[in-house]
């Protein structure tokens, strides 16, 4: 058609291939754009592995404090703290592992010399035997455990704590499913430490203010026996096989060797060290050594149980207190109040291998 064309700026007519190139750019509106690369996705991150769990546990009870400090075996660091209640002392764990008891005391704190009367009156609304569930790390209930218990020890299948009321002058007996109180036995002034045999037959409670020592029968919940050892004992531990027990005695310097089967005192062993003040008593799962912790003498000391030969003493840390042995016997944990710190040992050449910090004033050890 005359007057009708397509021309180039300045070449003359297109040509037919050249039109329909450009029908078809003007039909597609142009060169399609390229599309930048697909990105990537990054792939996720490697999930970390979990912490491996613990051999064991190391559980101290922060007497000042009022909490618990919880210690990884593998590690030896503080994993978790968690709240008990007042003066939180005495301690253990039940025997399927899964609970830990705690003696707790709503009495004010009174060390030697203290005139009593001059502190605030007790809270005994406070009293009792915390239960803390070890899985969730809470106290999950309170038995009523008599007045101002201190320490304590359980039955072989865990339904029983026994427990010594020091401002009562007793020990008490409590059903730990229906929180009932099974009897109170008189046993002595300022009672304190308590142990049960291996066999579950046996209690023994030291009682402070009369050097004695209440051998309890738990099929009658009755006093077999009453034996003497020396000024102020502490606390008592029986070896593996209950055919010995040991008890230690703060003001007399000494650990006593009782026939578990007589109740009666073998032997009086003077605990070296300068000041010692025997405290603590920890037992090695093969029964060859008891460990025992000196007090202000600032120590720990061990016992061959074959020859009634001690160790050299070794400083541990201020006032060590409670003391306890991994399961496999290879370390050892004293609790030291003034200095609100643990130290750890090797349990064959008793070097210490650290220290960790712990709450105020840590007095208990109990390890599963």
């Amino acid at each position: 058609m005359k007057g009708f064309g397509l021309w180039a700026l300045d070449s003359g007519p297109l040509t037919a291939i050249t039109v329909s190139s450009l029908i078809v750019l003007v039909s597609c509106g142009g060169p399609a754009p390229q599309q930048p690369p697909a990105q990537s996705t990054p792939p996720p991150e490697a999930a970390k592995p979990a912490p491996p769990p613990a051999p064991y546990y190391v559980y101290i009870t922060n007497e000042q404090g009022g909490d618990l400090s919880i210690i990884h075996g593998g590690t030896d660091e503080v994993i978790a703290t968690i709240p008990l209640g007042k003066r939180p002392r005495g301690e253990r764990v039940s025997p399927d592992g899964t609970q830990l008891f705690v003696a707790l005391s709503g009495s004010p704190i009174a060390g030697p010399g203290v005139d009593e009367s001059k502190l605030p009156p007790p809270d005994k609304s406070a009293d009792g035997i915390g239960i803390v569930d070890i899985a969730s790390k809470k106290v999950v209930k309170v038995l009523h455990g008599g007045s101002d218990p201190e320490a304590l020890s359980l039955s072989t299948d865990g339904t029983r704590v026994y427990t010594s009321n020091e401002d009562a002058g007793a020990a008490t007996i409590i059903d730990v499913a229906t929180n009932k109180e099974l009897a109170s036995i008189p046993v002595g002034d300022e009672p304190e430490g308590v142990a049960t045999s291996p066999d579950g037959k046996l209690v023994y409670v030291t009682s402070e203010g009369d050097g004695q020592v209440t051998a309890i029968d738990t099929a009658t919940n009755k006093a077999l026996k009453v034996f003497k050892v020396d000024a102020r004992p502490r606390a008592c531990i029986f070896l593996p096989d209950g055919s010995r027990a040991y008890c230690t005695a703060e003001n007399g310097g000494t650990v006593s060797v009782v026939n578990a089967k007589t109740h009666t005192v073998t032997k009086k062993l003077k605990v070296p060290g300068e000041g010692a003040k025997p405290m603590g008593l920890a037992v090695a799962p093969d029964g060859k050594h008891i460990y025992i912790t000196t007090g202000r003498g600032g120590v720990l000391v061990s016992l061959d149980t074959a020859t009634n030969q001690f160790s050299a003493p070794v400083k541990v840390g201020a006032r060590p207190w409670g003391v306890g042995i991994s399961p496999d016997g290879k370390k050892l944990y004293t609790a030291n109040g003034p200095s609100n710190d643990v130290t750890i040992l090797d349990a064959d050449s008793l070097k210490v291998l650290g220290k960790v910090k712990v709450g105020r004033g840590p007095w208990g050890v109990a390890i599963k």
